[in-house]
């Protein structure tokens, strides 16, 4: 549905998206293709995924480069941004979106390495990727483009549950990252926002969470139903749009039918 849309300050534009191979990254991916980006679709494991997903956006006419890099660490996040620029010349957004819970772990049993481990890929990944990213969106910002994207989680607000706090705490190091970012970064040019997703059915929850989890969460939510990747699609074309958000800036959008009205 989104796809159908037309936001014309997205054609051409080169943005990265993180963690695209599958769930809400590739839907991204797909919609952003769509609206004439030229997308760096990221992946680490999901090889299979991520040449499908390539193969079918370049058969829709799509423009699309595959970028391998493992965010858990500081030189894959660094990579995956320095391939993108290498593959289109330039860089005007950046989404990170790479992410996962790992594992559930309460914070009894935790240990220090599931801290870093669980810190590294949802913390550091955008700490780095978007230290790396900043000379190219600043170049970016002079043609009145650049932009950043976290995503972030209901978890974050929640304090989340069943195992999942180290995770949420990630996500809430996310949520107040992209309100610092967006002050320090506005003088440039470059607008800084996020879109936090509540519960939504993808890989993610296939792997993390039980049917049971599922349905007491579905008990929770107004809408009366459990959100799917593209539920989340609309709120990055705008935000990644200067036309239609300008003025938003360093705001988190929830997308998760009711379940948490801030």
């Amino acid at each position: 549905m989104t796809q159908s849309l037309t936001i014309p300050d997205l054609a051409g534009k080169a943005v990265l998206i993180t963690g695209a191979s599958t769930g809400i990254g590739a839907e991204l991916a797909r919609a952003f293709a769509a609206q004439g980006a030229l997308v760096g679709l990221h992946y680490n494991a999901s090889l299979a995924a991520a040449e499908a997903l390539a193969a079918e956006i370049e058969a829709g006419q799509g423009r699309v480069h595959l970028i391998r890099a493992d965010m858990s660490t500081g030189e894959g996040s660094r990579s995956a941004v320095d391939q993108a620029v290498a593959a289109f010349g330039r860089l005007d957004g950046l989404i990170n979106n790479a992410g996962g819970m790992v594992r559930r772990v309460s914070y009894e049993n935790a240990t220090e390495k599931d801290y870093d481990e669980i810190m590294d890929l949802n913390g550091r990944s955008v700490v780095v990727a978007t230290a790396a990213a900043i000379p190219h969106l600043k170049a970016a910002a002079k043609e009145d483009s650049g932009f950043i994207i976290n995503t972030t989680s209901i978890a974050a607000r929640n304090g989340a549950s069943g195992g999942a706090g180290l995770y949420g705490s990630s996500k809430a190091f996310v949520h107040d990252m992209t309100r610092g970012l967006a002050k320090e970064l506005i003088p440039f040019g470059i607008r800084v926002n996020a879109v936090a997703p509540g519960v939504i059915t993808t890989p993610f929850h296939e792997r993390y969470s039980t049917q049971a989890q599922l349905n007491a969460a579905l008990g929770t939510i107004p809408q009366g139903r459990l959100g799917v990747a593209q539920d989340c699609v609309g709120a990055y074309l705008f935000l990644a749009s200067r036309a239609l958000s300008a003025y938003i800036i360093g705001q988190v959008i929830e997308v998760n039918g009711g379940q948490l009205m801030p």
